[in-house]
């Protein structure tokens, strides 16, 4: 039988037919797989891992197929138990796939110590900027007499005095001892105009009478 006849004749329909039956099978069961293998379609809602410890987190995450990923340590915050997740990437009810990774950041154990800086003899306004910038706050104000208004004249913790270098934790209430800028300038004043009469020197006139 000639090629031409062949390729006109219904056995070569046939054949080519079933030949294109398996391409088309195996086209679909390869789809399948690859289907199955990459979870094509399936996506996993992330779930809330705020306040949750690591291991409690690695588990959830470990039986829903997705990993946990630890980037960093925060500053304490008094709001999430000591080293509990704070933060997670992606956020929760976000649908990634199988095998995602969930990057999460975890609390510190508790509040860091700052050095105090040298806040006597400065401004109340520029003491309590700085006294923010290091994660502390406000406490009580108290004025006494000085000739100097709001300048700083102690800072207290708990009726400790304290000094510039001391070590507290963040978040610590401070409390001022300022200058009222009446009195205590008054009264320097007047005693510096009582001394100053006193030295006077008496005058060749009245000495001779």
């Amino acid at each position: 039988m000639s090629w031409k006849k062949f390729l006109t004749s219904p056995v070569f329909f046939k054949n080519l037919a079933i030949a294109l039956l398996i391409v088309a099978v195996a086209v679909f069961g390869v789809m399948k797989f690859l289907s199955v293998a990459t979870n094509h379609g399936e996506e996993i809602p992330v779930p809330n891992l705020s306040k949750m410890s690591v291991e409690k987190a690695e588990e959830r995450l470990n039986d829903i197929d997705l990993e946990l990923h630890l980037l960093d340590t925060v500053d304490y915050n008094p709001s999430f138990p000591p080293y509990s997740i704070v933060e997670q990437d992606p956020l929760p009810a976000v649908t990634v796939k199988d095998g995602r990774k969930v990057y999460v950041k975890i609390n510190a154990g508790g509040f860091t110590k700052v050095a105090l800086p040298e806040l006597v003899q400065k401004t109340y306004r520029q003491a309590l900027s700085t006294l923010r910038a290091l994660g502390l706050e406000e406490g009580d104000v108290k004025y006494v007499e000085y000739m100097a208004k709001d300048v700083v004249l102690e800072v207290k913790q708990n009726g400790k005095t304290l000094k510039a270098g001391d070590k507290i934790l963040k978040s610590s209430k401070i409390d001022f001892v300022l200058g009222d800028g009446k009195t205590g300038f008054q009264d320097q004043e007047m005693d510096s105009i009582n001394a100053s009469e006193k030295l006077a020197p008496v005058p060749a006139e009245e000495n001779a009478q």
